[in-house]
């Protein structure tokens, strides 16, 4: 081999070297960044035992820096919170709070329930609203060696007429409007006349055949009280349509659609239909209380009709051979009874077929599907003779499982429909299947990938043990370095191994609203 090859393959031995040692510490980041997750949340642990606020007179604070020290808004006083100290073998982080009266010189500790968790480097400023508040924010968590470090981006309030901390989990919805230009590739704000959506996540748009946007749904949460968020599915409708002979000039109206609505959801998924309707599929209701949220997920269709500003409920005629026999049917009907009668929902239409699927996930926990479908046929109705066999007759109809945040297309008047998810207790159900629909002929859907059953993963979170050295190097104190020996009992995790539907019950957890187009 000549010098050049040797050349070639030194430097491709290089490149492997360096993406392996790449990988390498990448992993190692991760693995230290969830050691010290892990580590903050047991000194939360061992906050969360303080049940009352206790203020006692102490001596002046232990050496620290990069701590926060502010004046109090109303009265002669400073407020001393979190810091450092480093004694040259281990770091030493703190979330104390002290009161220093200006006018007495002296000090007290104040020890308050739910505390933000020990910090350094943070950034605090005080205000006079609501009798003065304390305003925290991030700020920075080392390891007792010093050589890792976690960085905050959290929001926290003292109020200091109750001596309570609050956490402020601060969600931000908009309801601005860009245009992206194809030609000179730049963006451009818009500012339309008129009154728009409300801000809001997971919003769908689609294009009307006249050139308007057409803005539906979403989703948006409130604080109802302290600590206390509620979700709240939009169900409202907005045109953003060019203003004529003004050029780049745009204005909002909200429209009222008629016909068969869908029902309030979020999580749903859009695409434009071949005769330039909005098609909708999909998506989840939640119920929510304080502290579970209830979903029921969907797998049905709607079209928007924007010309005619009306909803369409998707029907499907089914296979060719159902419909012939629901016309013969018709004939032989005593009572001349219609075809609408027998299909799903008439008036003497037969029970719905409940159609039952079980998957089972990789660690064996089964999850449920149940499906209620119209059944083609009752026992005790006439049949025509020369009707399919009663087996055929009575065969579950193939169509995708309820389910959100589906992908959807349409190429050729074919609706593709693949993936999503559904929720089964606390597991997430990530669906990766794949059903058609010809819209033109609206008969049935067809399988062209089942979901496989030994794709579905679900890791439970546990709570690592952590070691002994780390706890008592990163404490505050002595006193907490007692607690945690009480506290280094094993941490254990369960799992629930119950039945999921699709009517699921969990914690109140997950922003909901994000869909495709």
């Amino acid at each position: 081999m000549g010098k050049k090859g040797k050349k070639e393959k030194k430097g491709r031995g290089a490149e492997k070297t360096a993406a392996k040692m790449e990988k390498k510490v990448s992993k190692r980041s991760r693995k230290e960044e969830e050691d010290l997750e892990a580590l903050i949340a047991h000194f939360q642990t061992l906050d969360a035992r303080k049940t009352q606020i206790v203020e006692t007179p102490c001596s002046p604070p232990s050496p620290r820096l990069n701590a926060s020290l502010s004046a109090h808004p109303e009265k002669d006083e400073l407020i001393l919170f979190g810091g450092e100290y480093f004694n040259g073998q281990k770091t030493f982080l703190y979330n104390e709070l002290y009161i220093y009266n200006i006018r007495k010189d002296s000090w007290s500790k104040v020890d308050i329930p739910n505390p933000p968790p020990r910090r350094c480097a943070h950034q605090a400023v005080v205000v006079p609203q609501g009798g003065g508040q304390l305003w925290v924010f991030g700020g920075e968590f080392a390891s007792p060696d010093g050589e890792q470090f976690y960085h905050y981006r959290d929001l926290w309030v003292l109020h200091l007429a109750t001596k309570t901390w609050e956490q402020v989990k601060d969600y931000v919805y908009y309801n601005d409007v860009y245009a992206f230009d194809l030609d000179t590739f730049t963006w451009s704000k818009l500012c339309p006349s008129g009154v728009g959506p409300s801000p809001r996540s997971g919003c769908q748009m689609s294009v009307t055949p006249q050139g308007s946007v057409v803005i539906y749904g979403g989703y948006s949460k409130q604080r109802i009280k302290k600590d206390v968020d509620k979700g709240t599915p939009h169900c409202d409708m907005f045109l953003l349509k060019s203003e004529e002979g003004r050029e780049g000039s745009w204005a909002w109206s909200r429209i009222n659609p008629s016909g068969v609505k869908p029902t309030p959801r979020s999580g749903f998924s859009v695409a434009v239909a071949p005769n330039h309707q909005t098609l909708l599929f999909g998506g989840v209701c939640d119920e929510e209380e304080e502290e579970r949220l209830e979903g029921d997920f969907f797998n049905d269709l709607y079209f928007f009709d924007a010309t005619r500003n009306r909803w369409f409920a998707g029907q499907l005629k089914g296979p060719k051979t159902e419909k012939r026999r629901r016309r013969r049917g018709r004939r032989a009907g005593p009572d001349g009874a219609g075809e609408q009668e027998q299909a799903c929902g008439g008036a003497g239409a037969p029970a719905p077929l409940e159609v039952v699927t079980e998957v089972a996930a990789e660690d064996g926990t089964v999850v449920t599907i149940k499906q209620m479908l119209c059944a083609p046929h009752v026992a005790g109705q006439p049949q025509p003779e020369d009707e399919d066999s009663p087996e055929e007759a009575s065969s579950p109809v193939v169509e995708p499982s309820p389910r959100s945040n589906a992908m959807l297309a349409v190429k050729h008047g074919v609706l593709y429909v693949y993936g999503g998810m559904f929720e089964a207790g606390d597991r997430q159900v990530t669906l990766s299947d794949l059903y058609c629909l010809d819209l033109h002929k609206m008969e049935e859907w067809k399988a062209l990938v089942e979901m496989d059953p030994e794709t579905q993963e679900w890791l439970e979170e546990t709570d690592s043990d952590e070691d002994s050295d780390q706890a008592e190097g990163a404490e505050g104190g002595e006193e907490e370095e007692e607690e945690e020996e009480e506290d280094s009992a094993e941490d254990g995790s369960s799992e629930d191994g119950g039945e999921g539907r699709l009517v699921v019950a969990r914690p109140a957890v997950r922003e909901r609203g994000l869909g495709c187009l």
